[in-house]
């Protein structure tokens, strides 16, 4: 599948709006948004969808920094991913193996976003003295500077991701087939990671057995997503009103506990009749 110049130049304008929109924290720059965008460019919102739905479950691990460590940028799967998965589709290459494959490339993304990070992390001192002049109109340059340059390098990123489409094509199958069922299977095997590892930050002792009863419904019931939504909201809901249920109790104890405490009728009067 061909990508042309239009399509190239829509694909470079969402980049450009979805990668600047992590400044915003509008959540434009998830994969499964950028997916979306690219499937209905070319004309093909099942692939797209598919590979936005696992790069996010990968990713949405990954974005849980270990530490210092920077984690992938999604746009790599968002954009460059899906670009593969649609457009290489042909050549053998599936959502999973997309994935691996874009890999280096949301590597190189996070690069280029921690420089220009740093780039423009000395302009507070030039901000400040631009207020202080009273030069109002060059320090609102240069504080949406960073959002400009965000958005240019998206553009960037996403028309050359486009126009790339047959060095992508050539590098792909140049590879033998064997290694691209590795990748596969590698692929399929990230969003269990990116899983385990969002897991480890988040799950709790007490929500293990939830954890648990979603691995069975899923691998040996073999349940859709749907149903384990639902029956996720069911315990959900149970959980929900059998804490108001507690806080109620808990609210009505205390106030009791306080009524009593200033009702004087419960003790018994003093007797001072002997002058102590």
């Amino acid at each position: 599948m061909d990508i042309s110049i239009t399509q190239a130049l829509l694909i470079a304008l969402i980049t450009g709006f979805c990668y600047a929109g992590q400044l915003l924290g509008i959540y434009t720059n998830r994969a499964l948004v950028m997916s979306f965008f690219v499937g209905v460019v070319l004309n093909d919102i099942p692939t797209a969808i598919t590979m936005g739905a696992i790069a996010e479950l990968a990713y949405m691990g990954f974005g849980v920094g270990a530490g210092g460590t920077v984690p992938p940028n999604p746009v790599g799967p968002g954009i460059v991913g899906t670009i593969m998965a649609i457009t290489l589709k042909d050549q053998g290459v599936t959502p999973e193996s997309a994935l691996a494959l874009s890999f280096p490339f949301a590597v190189l993304f996070q690069l280029v976003t921690t420089a220009l990070y740093s780039i423009f992390a000395g302009t507070t001192n030039n901000a400040r003295n631009l207020i202080q002049q009273g030069k109002f109109k060059q320090f609102n340059l240069l504080a949406n500077l960073t959002f400009v340059s965000f958005f240019v390098t998206g553009c960037a990123i996403g028309f050359f991701a486009s126009v790339s489409r047959p060095a992508l094509q050539a590098f792909v199958e140049a590879l033998p087939e064997w290694l691209i069922t590795g990748f596969s299977v590698s692929g399929g095997l990230i969003p269990a990671i990116g899983f385990a590892m969002i897991l480890s930050v988040m799950l709790d002792k007490k929500l293990m057995p939830y954890a648990l009863l979603g691995y069975i419904c899923a691998a040996y019931l073999e349940l859709p997503t749907m149903a384990i939504a639902l029956a996720g909201t069911f315990f959900a809901l149970i959980t929900f009103y059998a804490n108001n249920d507690k806080d109620s109790t808990k609210q009505t104890e205390t106030k009791n506990d306080k009524e009593s405490y200033h009702d004087l009728s419960n003790f018994a009067e003093e007797d001072f009749s002997n002058g102590i």
